[in-house]
């Protein structure tokens, strides 16, 4: 598919530590994999920079998100005595808020975009869920909705038509930002082969891109940008 570079931004969601599995560092020392590892999560790496460099010669725009936790967040089942990862506790004015181990704790090794990521081609970083009772899993939105992160503000400020997403994970953070961008007015399209998802609750990978279909957001891979 043709698209019009000047009008379009790539989304690189969450390619942190923290989400992807174990891996050495250029300088020899192991990563054990993150407190949240999206299986193969790194495999999304190599076309996200492929498309990255694609984007930027091209006069595209490319943005990366980084969750960017406080201590004690909100949505660390740590936070909530008695509570542990994978279940769900209600929010004031947020329904099913799910409890995860801690993650991306802001200034943390797990927190940094993974080695392998190149950034030179990223225009801005969006930080999210950096307050400590809200959650935050799209690019666009806090949880509860309503506070935005500046990522409209910054697309619509360039004349930015066309989303391109790619990142962990597709049943999340992936899923949010597309919903959001297609409810925004952007022609939306997620790339199958730049994205992994958690799996959790079972099928949930599945639910995900039928609801993105089911929303009018495209499915592509990689190579059918032009």
């Amino acid at each position: 598919m043709k698209i019009d570079m000047p009008e379009s931004a790539l989304l690189e969601i969450d390619i942190q530590n923290d989400f992807c599995p174990a891996y050495t560092f250029a300088s020899g020392e192991k990563w054990p994999g993150g407190a949240l590892a999206v299986s193969r999560g790194d495999e999304v790496i190599a076309p996200l920079n492929a498309l990255a460099e694609f984007f930027a010669q091209r006069g595209g725009r490319v943005i990366a998100s980084q969750d960017w936790h406080p201590q004690r967040h909100v949505s660390f089942a740590q936070s909530h005595p008695g509570k542990k990862s994978g279940e769900t506790i209600d929010l004031e004015g947020i329904k099913d808020q799910m409890l995860w181990p801690n993650h991306c704790v802001a200034g943390s090794e797990g927190a940094r975009f993974h080695e392998k990521l190149n950034l030179r081609p990223v225009n801005l970083i969006i930080r999210k869920g950096f307050r400590r009772h809200l959650d935050s899993y799209s690019a666009f939105f806090e949880n509860d909705r309503t506070t935005p992160t500046g990522l409209d503000g910054f697309l619509k400020g360039l004349a930015v038509r066309t989303v391109v997403i790619g990142g962990l994970a597709s049943d999340y953070c992936v899923l949010y930002t597309a919903i959001d961008s297609v409810d925004l007015g952007y022609r939306t399209i997620v790339i199958e082969d730049a994205v992994r998802g958690v799996g959790y609750p079972e099928g949930s990978i599945g639910k995900a891109f039928a609801q993105m279909k089911e929303a009018g957001i495209l499915i592509m891979q990689s190579g059918d940008i032009e």
